[in-house]
């Protein structure tokens, strides 16, 4: 029986037309499976399924996950996490026809860091995430902050144009944090197997999303931070020039430190749909 799998293009492209049409007959594609997103059961015989391929560099996985968790897409992962992956499934959390139906449970540890570099202008980055308290309800938010001031891509000057890089991609000034940043549609953040993994911005020409920052190493965050996020389908970026958040060991001293930025007009902000969850 057809299942309702959803194979886009870049998968299909990884993984061959034979396959790819092989799966949405039906004959390589589980009835049931965990979701590789929110982990719980899902159906290809009953609701729409998206597969997602999970690439390392040398090993891909194929995972399914509710459509709307998750649309199909190439992920892309380290291969040691890749490796783990298959050990989990081959140790009984589940592979049906060969294809592995769940990506393993992660770890939660509490928010951190994690350095990367961001295309197009390869400056570092620091991601943070964490909880923010706006109108008497906590938000996830991203705080994003270079190590080190960013020229306009071309330019030979030393301004830090990081900011009205950002403000021409839509993102809004934020001269208090006293609401929700209005919603940038066409970014969303990527939520898969319970950790973030990159910030999308719309591709050009009309093309796919692409990573506008992308975790070298998928950034684990808490439970409360991601039921956050599931409530509100969105993620609040932050975003400020370098020097002006630092790294903070709690989230009472980054909310202070957004709190001067934006006081200072430093501060820039948006909405993020949630891509997973």
């Amino acid at each position: 029986m057809p299942r309702m799998l959803d194979v886009s293009d870049a998968v299909r492209a990884e993984i061959g037309d034979a396959e790819a049409d092989r799966l949405l007959a039906g004959e390589n594609a589980p009835d049931s499976y965990d979701c590789t997103s929110c982990r719980t059961p899902g159906d290809c015989e009953q609701e729409r399924t998206s597969t997602v391929l999970f690439v390392g560099d040398e090993t891909a996985v194929l995972a399914f996950a509710h459509a709307t968790c998750l649309p199909s897409q190439v992920v892309q992962v380290t291969e040691e996490q890749l490796r783990g992956a298959v050990r989990s499934i081959n140790a009984g959390t589940g592979a049906v026809g060969g294809v592995p139906a769940q990506a393993p449970p992660q770890r939660v540890v509490p928010e951190q860091t994690v350095p990367q570099k961001v295309v197009p202008e390869q400056a570092v980055l620091g991601v943070t995430s964490g909880l923010v308290l706006i109108a008497g309800e906590l938000h996830p938010a991203l705080v994003v902050e270079p190590t080190a001031p960013i020229a306009r891509p071309g330019s030979l000057g030393a301004d830090d144009e990081f900011l009205p890089l950002l403000v021409e991609q839509g993102f809004l000034p934020v001269p208090e944090i006293a609401s929700v940043p209005h919603v940038l549609h066409g970014w969303s953040v990527l939520l898969a197997m319970g950790q973030l993994h990159a910030v999308l911005q719309p591709g050009t020409n009309g093309g796919g999303p692409v990573a506008w920052w992308q975790a070298h190493q998928p950034l684990q965050v808490t439970d409360g931070w991601r039921a956050a996020a599931n409530k509100h389908q969105q993620v609040l970026m932050f975003a400020a020039p370098a020097g002006s958040i630092g790294r903070q060991p709690r989230e009472d001293l980054l909310r202070d430190a957004l709190d001067k930025a934006a006081a200072s007009g430093r501060l820039v902000a948006a909405a993020l749909p949630l891509a997973g969850t």
